[in-house]
């Protein structure tokens, strides 16, 4: 598989500072993208605890059925990365390509469910009240599928080309964009009328769509990225990389689906505890996804600096990349959980008005909730650097075997037998989160090093 010819340098510091140069801006564009919703909870929040319930569930559902249609995306990444590390500009544009039209194809599929949210968030237990808050919000949300499944293609081609500073320029204008705007219509300033949920969902929408506005605009203005002529006969199909897109990234989005859909899981089953607890389990999860920003930047990164690697057949590359990624991973995840375990009840009091009738006592349930989530940081992120580095070989398959495993039968399991068997309550349900990833980042990286060391 791999050849001594066609090593680029490998030396450790080129290592790591090749990993910094594409990996924080991969980092900073995840920071910012979440700062998207963390802003919309934190004006929400302002509205009463029914409105932040329901933008956590709204959000978290739209996000799950976001992320399995971004594992299309995500194989476009690795295809794109390999094919550049062989100078094959055909295979990179044909990549490019068909990962944009199966995004538009899922978005199309998915919208008769966005229009039937409520009647399935109340079959699910849910609060009528938290319901419609949220069906409402969705079914205007949900138009931004598609523009932001694009934006996710075409970050695979920048990214391939070391240009993944753009993701980040694209990412902090359309979050000042969201917070400006959220302001104004969730709230009613400026003098624009207070619209509340459909206010959030109408910026959400508009912001999805001016960030593949943008980095379109980018490509088009770049010799060496128009010259792959991604949308000149964008209706001529290849069957062939359309296959390949499927057969990687449906596996992708699997994998991601279940790491989501266990913590949407798990805010269903916090729902069914009360709505206090809801709120709370929304805060430490909402400061859980910031840090998680980090190590899923890395991942990407790892993505890309492996695809690439693996493309021109550099095995010492592809190992030492790997490293990097994860020594880097590793310390800042550990910098993060002494944080969160330091001062977890002013962190999570940034997401509260402290003179809101319910504030005091979601902060007090929020807190135990903070140190769980700064304790499997770790382990998260650990899990999270080893896929996307089994995507930079184009493994898909395994790894989502792997990741069902730990995230259903191990974690979700855990979840509900702490909070409720066992009478852990809320905190349990945050036990599980610990077991599921534990056992995710040990069998991914077990995958990761069988596949290397016998290549």
């Amino acid at each position: 598989m791999y050849t001594a010819t066609q090593r680029g340098d490998n030396g450790w510091g080129t290592h790591f500072r090749a990993t910094f140069s594409l990996g924080i801006p991969l980092i900073g564009a995840q920071l910012a993208q979440l700062g998207i919703h963390t802003t919309d909870v934190v004006i929400l929040g302002r509205l009463g605890a029914a409105h932040l319930a329901a933008i956590v569930l709204s959000a978290q559902f739209f996000f799950t059925v976001f992320i399995l249609g971004s594992g299309f995306a995500n194989a476009v990444m690795p295809m794109v990365a390999q094919a550049y590390g062989r100078g094959d500009a055909v295979s990179v544009r044909r990549a490019v390509r068909m990962g944009m039209w199966v995004a538009l194809a899922y978005s199309a599929l998915m919208i008769p469910l966005f229009y039937n949210v409520e009647a399935i968030l109340l079959y699910a237990g849910q609060k009528p009240e938290v319901a419609a808050l949220a069906g409402s919000y969705l079914k205007i949300a949900q138009w931004g599928m598609a523009p932001g499944l694009l934006f996710m293609t075409l970050r695979g081609l920048v990214s391939a080309h070391g240009r993944a500073g753009i993701v980040l320029y694209v990412t902090i204008i359309i979050l000042s964009v969201n917070a400006f705007f959220a302001y104004a219509l969730v709230l009613g300033h400026f003098g624009f009328p207070a619209l509340g949920m459909e206010g959030a969902a109408i910026v959400s929408f508009c912001v999805n769509l001016l960030s593949f506005l943008l980095i379109t605009a980018y490509i088009q203005s770049r010799p060496d990225m128009r010259r792959y002529e991604l949308f000149v006969r964008f209706w001529k199909p290849d069957w062939g990389a359309l296959r390949e897109v499927v057969h990687l990234g449906l596996p992708i989005g699997l994998t991601m689906l279940a790491e989501v859909g266990l913590f949407t899981g798990a805010s269903l089953l916090m729902g069914n505890i009360g709505t206090l607890q809801l709120a709370a389990h929304g805060i430490a999860l909402q400061l859980a996804s910031i840090a998680f920003m980090i190590p899923l930047g890395l991942a990407q990164a790892g993505t890309v600096r492996v695809g690439v690697a693996h493309g021109r057949g550099d095995r010492l590359g592809v190992v030492r990349a790997a490293l990097a990624v994860l020594m880097i991973a590793a310390v800042i995840a550990v910098s993060g959980g002494i944080l969160f375990a330091l001062v977890p009840t002013t962190l999570a009091s940034i997401f509260l008005d402290k003179a809101g009738a319910d504030s005091a006592a979601v902060l007090a349930i929020a807190g135990p909730f903070v140190v769980i989530a700064g304790i499997f940081q770790l382990v998260d992120g650990l899990q999270a650097i080893a896929a996307g580095l089994l995507r930079g070989l184009k493994d898909t398959r395994i790894p989502m075997v792997l990741a069902l495993i730990s995230y259903w039968p191990i974690g979700f399991f855990c979840a509900w037998f702490f909070a409720f068997p066992a009478g852990f309550g809320g905190i349990g349900v945050w036990f599980g989160f610990l077991s599921g990833l534990a056992a995710a980042a040990v069998l991914l990286n077990w995958r990761f090093y069988r596949l290397v060391r016998t290549a």
